[in-house]
């Protein structure tokens, strides 16, 4: 068996502009594993938001508990493999339509995006398409080390010997060419075993993106892409953070720290089980306190049936919520400073993920980031059901956005894989070439 060292996930190719396609969404998280089919039609130019060709339409959406998977990363391939093949089931009979391939997120394997530049001669004086080429595939394999695969490798920026702002240097004439470009990676294990719980399913994999990508994807707006933005998508086992700058997607990472690690404190600090933890933070989770906090009163089951209700405040609870929820933001914190949105001053911070819906938590990333705050929601999707407007379907449905924007990365040549335009006829089980070429 062989490594994945230094090679890229599977890529889709570039959405056709004029024709309709039937995508089909994985989001396998901590806590919830979502599925979404979507059907995207053809819209005309400013019909729709910046970089969106197509007008999405869904027709299938299902989320189950996530089993097998802790911080992102799958640990037990079997209840994985359960917890997926109920989620995709749920989806197709709603879709009436039988899924093929899926687009698949990741939020593990400690995500790092890198900012670098390449730099190449022209023999010929003149840039072609193989010299693109040949420039970005050497920085994302540099950028790629050993242990690690590339998810993204999107050009920011292009260089014609050392004169910057190039949008399109093909044609053009020069002694050197230069390229700069965000390159963002992830641990090639944890990738290579969210792709094999797929393939177990019989469905292949037509590509994979990283989940604060999609996020953004999913619910920035025109402006704050032009004035900038941080994406900070906070799941149950993770928290990763994307940055645009300009425009263009030049930062990304993560940590793991989410949701879920609230409610193992909470759960410790009220004597509760996870189980009740979990719904006292969804029914009454808050990182405000306020005076009559300490005055309400809540009955807590215990661990042992035996063994009498005991009370808690709601302050105690809010409290316990807070602090964890500090240490999230004060983590965030330090990671943007280390990111070009330092440079931003306008910037504002977008919060995304089932984390984010905690009460309060855009006042409290508002004074530990001393930034402007918001909690992002899908935008742009027409007839989407209540649960999938909420801030935790922000990477589901980037994934249904994601293929209008594959055609921004790089993409080696033996890779890319052609985007279905159908789902009917049954997948025979097949393993994708990507993952052939790793065993």
């Amino acid at each position: 068996m062989t490594s994945l060292d230094g090679q890229q996930a599977p890529k889709t190719r570039a959405l056709p502009p004029n024709r309709t396609a039937l995508v089909a969404a994985l989001d396998i998280g901590t806590s919830k594993i979502a599925c979404l089919i979507g059907r995207l039609r053809p819209c005309a130019p400013g019909g729709a938001l910046r970089g969106r060709s197509h007008a999405i339409e869904l027709i299938g959406i299902s989320h189950v508990q996530s089993q097998g998977v802790k911080a992102g990363a799958v640990v037990d391939l079997t209840q994985c493999e359960q917890s997926v093949r109920q989620a995709v089931a749920i989806a197709e009979r709603m879709a009436s339509v039988r899924v093929e391939s899926v687009l698949l997120s990741v939020s593990a394997g400690r995500l790092q995006g890198q900012l670098i530049e390449a730099a190449a001669d022209i023999r010929g004086g003149i840039v072609t398409a193989a010299d693109v080429a040949r420039v970005t595939s050497s920085g994302m394999h540099y950028a790629t080390p050993a242990g690690r695969t590339a998810l993204h490798a999107l050009p920011v920026g292009y260089a014609l010997d050392a004169v910057k702002g190039i949008r399109d240097p093909r044609g053009m004439v020069a002694r050197q060419f230069g390229v700069d470009m965000n390159v963002v990676t992830t641990d090639a294990t944890v990738a290579k075993n969210l792709m094999l719980v797929v393939e177990r399913c019989h469905l292949n994999v037509e590509a994979m993106a990283a989940s604060p990508y999609l996020a953004a994807l999913s619910v920035l707006t025109d402006d704050e892409l032009d004035t900038g933005a941080a994406i900070v998508d906070m799941g149950a086992g993770t928290t990763t953070l994307a940055v645009y700058a300009n425009g263009r997607f030049v930062h990304a990472v993560g940590f793991a720290l989410g949701g879920q690690h609230v409610t193992m404190d909470l759960a410790r600090g009220i004597g509760s089980c996870i189980a009740d933890a979990e719904r006292i933070k969804t029914l009454y989770g808050t990182v405000l306190t306020g005076g009559s906090d300490s005055r309400e009163l809540m009955s807590v089951p215990a661990d042992d049936e035996r063994e009498a209700p005991h009370v808690v405040s709601r302050a105690t609870v809010a409290n316990i919520i807070r602090q964890r929820a500090e240490e999230i933001f004060e983590m965030v914190r330090d990671r943007l400073a280390e990111s070009p949105f330092a440079a931003e001053p306008r910037a504002r911070v977008v919060l995304t993920g089932g984390a984010a819906q905690l009460t309060g938590a855009p006042e409290l990333a508002r004074q530990i980031l001393n930034r402007e705050v918001r909690v992002g929601r899908p935008l742009g999707f027409g007839r989407l059901p209540p649960e999938a407007k909420a801030a935790s379907f922000a990477v589901p449905t980037g994934l249904l956005v994601y293929p209008q924007f594959a055609h921004l990365e790089y993409v080696e040549t033996s890779n890319p894989r052609q985007l279905k335009t159908g789902t009917h006829g049954g997948y025979l089980g097949k393993v994708g070439q990507w993952l052939r070429e790793g065993f």
